[in-house]
């Protein structure tokens, strides 16, 4: 049985691009930049004060000079400030010829047609020099950036209405069993709402994918053989249930008559020991998630979401990690690594983790506002209060 670390490993090298388009900035939060992304023009363009004040000449200070007129935010940029004399000048107003500092309006004495300057400037004085943000042809935006606030304002600035961003993969979601119904659908006695779908969905957005619904099989081999076989037009297909070892499971064998080669069956880890991942002819990858909703969604997050980020060409395929203080005692079994939910509670250095009371791998709520994935390692048997673990870091702490 393959340990996290090999399955993972084996999952990561068959990622394969999907190339990119084309998409107008106002669209592009969230995407992942498919190209580097070089600086046409110098941000700022040109040199400009960075306060309001006066633009003078170093040499002419201290003293008292008369003011010239005024230079504002969004002028040519073709004024030019004669020896002796002063410019007026806006906070991100071109710097005039000739200046070479700008002395902030609350130290100058301001006489009208006169500015009276009691003390000596140096040159650079709250001026911002052209390409102090970006040199012209610097790259800007590298490759496999999420694009957030902060990117989308440095390509709008830099003249970019449209980016190329790598194509988000489409991921066709397959739940298995008879004793499903959707979330509209009352379940009758021995019925269960088809949570996975919906949890599955979620994560899929979340990594950058589209979710496709495929629907629910029954538990029939033909039936579901086929709807394996229409799912497969989506660049990745998963389904949930069906892949331990019951007298109903009957996702193996469905994969196999639909022409996807297995790479394994199974994981060490705890929960979702029976997941699946194989590929077909033309290299779509294939998950046989577990039913249970837990294992579904970590065996998303430890090897989906790292496989959808890679085929977009992310920079980082990882969440965050922390080293971990448990609160409580924790009982397991050597053999494979456990994947604890809990919340995370800063004590000054130490952030502390509180296990969710229900670990079993059917308790949905288990999920629900935790902050981390703690690891308990495969050769580690009981675990005490205080022990020192690393986890996965969900969200900011």
């Amino acid at each position: 049985m393959l340990t996290v670390e090999q399955a993972s490993a084996r999952v990561r090298a068959s990622a394969a691009p999907l190339g990119s388009e084309l998409v107008p900035l106002a669209h592009a939060q969230g995407r992942i930049l498919g190209a580097d992304l070089r600086a046409g023009r110098a941000l700022p363009p040109h040199d400009n004060s960075a306060m309001d004040g006066f633009a003078v000449r170093c040499a002419d200070l201290p003293g008292t000079l008369p003011v010239a007129g005024t230079v504002a935010a969004g002028d040519a940029g073709d004024a030019v400030l004669a020896a002796g004399s002063a410019l007026r000048i806006m906070t991100g107003a071109p710097m005039p010829a000739g200046a070479d500092a700008v002395v902030i309006r609350e130290e100058v004495e301001d006489l009208g047609e006169r500015a009276r300057f009691a003390a000596a400037a140096q040159p650079g004085d709250n001026l911002r020099r052209a390409g102090e943000d970006i040199a012209l042809g610097a790259v800007a935006l590298a490759a496999g950036m999420r694009l957030g606030a902060g990117e989308l304002g440095l390509a709008a600035a830099l003249g970019h209405s449209a980016l190329a961003v790598a194509r988000r993969p489409r991921v066709a979601i397959l739940s298995t069993g008879d004793e499903l119904v959707s979330a509209e659908v009352p379940p009758r006695p021995g019925q269960i709402v088809n949570s996975n779908a919906y949890a599955l969905a979620a994560q899929v957005r979340e990594a950058g994918g589209i979710p496709v619904d495929a629907g629910i099989a029954p538990d029939d081999p033909d039936i579901l053989v086929a709807r394996v076989r229409s799912a497969l037009a989506a660049d990745v297909l998963l389904t949930a249930g069906g892949v331990s070892v019951g007298d109903f499971d009957f996702v193996k064998d469905a994969f196999a008559r639909a022409g996807v080669t297995m790479d394994f069956w199974k994981v060490a880890v705890k929960p979702g020991k029976p997941l699946a991942f194989g590929h077909t002819s033309d290299k779509r990858p294939v998950f046989g998630l577990p039913g249970n909703p837990v294992s579904s969604m970590l065996g998303f997050e430890l090897f989906v979401r790292p496989l959808l980020l890679a085929m977009q060409g992310a920079r980082s395929l990882d969440r965050p990690r922390a080293t971990v203080t448990l609160a409580s005692d924790y009982g397991k079994r050597p053999g494979r690594d456990h994947y604890l939910r809990a919340r995370l509670r800063r004590e000054g250095d130490v952030l502390r983790a509180e296990l969710h009371p229900r670990q079993g791998s059917a308790m949905l709520g288990s999920m629900v506002d935790i902050d981390a994935l703690v690891i308990a390692p495969a050769d580690s048997g009981d675990l005490p209060a205080g022990t020192r673990l690393e986890a996965l870091l969900l969200r900011a702490v």
